[in-house]
């Protein structure tokens, strides 16, 4: 299915803006501007939001104002208002099972212990079709130190800009996401010598 909603999941406010936990966020943002595509804060929906051309398609952008774990809160308002089936929706979000600079498009799957993605599917009635793009941050190694890694501390610069590097969509990879052919997109987005 072609996609109509694109959400980047993270903390609302400046103390975690350049936080680990907020690079789907961060992502969103600069597609937004990239598109040129304004997010204005929609109560209703509980995020900023934007709609807008994107390669030629009608696409929504949604950056939810709830902390990251009830952004089911706001992916199901927009999806339930505006009809979009999970399956015509990407997530991007913050992975720590892959290091700084590793990036993978996914089509479906569980939430391997990302509680906004545990949130957003529990708000969809358990539907897990949902395309996700996940961006590489790392583990902090030691489990018990998850939160202060995810939540507390800045990401360093050289972190954040591999991060942003791997995660940047071309526009033949991204007109792939839109169409709704997750299976090429990712044989493309994950080729070993991909130059963008």
């Amino acid at each position: 299915m072609a996609i109509r909603l694109i959400a980047g999941l993270g903390n609302p406010g400046a103390r975690y803006a350049r936080t680990r936990h907020n690079i789907g966020a961060a992502w969103l943002e600069s597609l937004a501007r990239r598109f040129g595509i304004p997010l204005a804060e929609d109560r209703k929906s509980k995020g900023a939001l934007g709609r807008g051309d994107m390669l030629g398609r009608d696409v929504r952008l949604l950056l939810p104002t709830t902390y990251v774990n009830l952004s089911g809160d706001a992916v199901s308002a927009v999806t339930r208002f505006h009809k979009i089936a999970p399956a015509e929706m990407l997530i991007a979000y913050d992975e720590v099972a892959f290091p700084v600079g590793r990036c993978r498009l996914k089509d479906g799957g569980g939430h391997n212990g990302h509680n906004g993605l545990k949130s957003v599917i529990a708000a969809l009635g358990n539907d897990r079709s949902f395309a996700r793009l996940r961006i590489g941050i790392g583990h902090p190694g030691n489990a018990d130190e998850m939160v202060a890694y995810l939540t507390r501390a800045a990401m360093p610069p050289a972190d954040r800009e591999a991060a942003t590097q791997a995660a940047w969509l071309s526009d033949e990879v991204l007109d792939l996401v839109l169409e709704g052919d997750l299976q090429q997109a990712m044989n493309l987005f994950h080729a070993p010598d991909r130059t963008e």
